[in-house]
Parts: C-alpha cells; sequence; structure tokens
C-alpha cells in the first residue's frame, strides 16, 4: 500500500512541475513575441509548445477547473490564456524522444546511445 501512495505522489510531482515548466516557457514566448513586436517582426503563428507529460496537456486543455490542480491554479491560468489566445500549441512529445532524459534519468544502454548519437555528443 505504501508504495501506490508514493507512485501517486511523483506522478502528481511531475505533472506540477512539467505545468510549472509550461506555464514559464508560456511566459518566455510572450516576451519573444514582444521583442519582435518591437523590432518590426511580425508573428501571427502559434508557437509550438513541446510537453512529456500527458496530465499537464491535459490539465492546460480542460476549461475544467480541478480541486486537484489548486496548488498550480496561477500557472493553470497562463497557460489556459495563451493556449485560448493562440499564443501556443502544446503536443505531446514520446520519451523516447526526450533529450533531456540523458541529464536528469538512469537510462537504458540502448536508449542512453540513441540520446548521445541525437545531441551529437562525442562518443
Amino acid at each position: 500500500m505504501e508504495v501506490k501512495k508514493t507512485e501517486t505522489n511523483v506522478s502528481r510531482s511531475s505533472t506540477e512541475a512539467e505545468y510549472r515548466a509550461m506555464a514559464n516557457t508560456c511566459l518566455e514566448i510572450v516576451w519573444l513575441r514582444y521583442l519582435l513586436q518591437d523590432l518590426k517582426v511580425s508573428c501571427n503563428l502559434s508557437a509550438q509548445l513541446f510537453c512529456g507529460n500527458q496530465a499537464a496537456l491535459h490539465i492546460a486543455a480542460n476549461p475544467v477547473f480541478h480541486e486537484r490542480t489548486k496548488h498550480i491554479e496561477i500557472d493553470y491560468y497562463i497557460v489556459r490564456e495563451k493556449l485560448q489566445a493562440e499564443i501556443i500549441s502544446p503536443s505531446y512529445v514520446l520519451t523516447k524522444y526526450q533529450l533531456t532524459d540523458i541529464f536528469t534519468k538512469a537510462l537504458g544502454k540502448e536508449q542512453f546511445l540513441t540520446l548521445r548519437h541525437d545531441l551529437h555528443l562525442p562518443t
């Protein structure tokens, strides 16, 4: 029983971390759009925002605010606002394409070698 409880907390924590990262990225995108606007560069396309956590993407796409997400309330509104304004376009990224995993996770040999190659790191 205790293991299941711990797994639930880790899952919620990674969803929260991923969602907060999405919110921070949204703010960076908005800043870059303002910078481009000041430089008289037109930018009408939405920015592709890649996310490796399907729960975080579901929170962004779901207009219903859940009690489970109240601890990330400000970030929730930031991402939802940018999504509705078509400033961002969130997309799921499969785990095997998460380049940052090489720096943050213990990987199997095959996945490690693939990511190392994709990052053009020396062998």
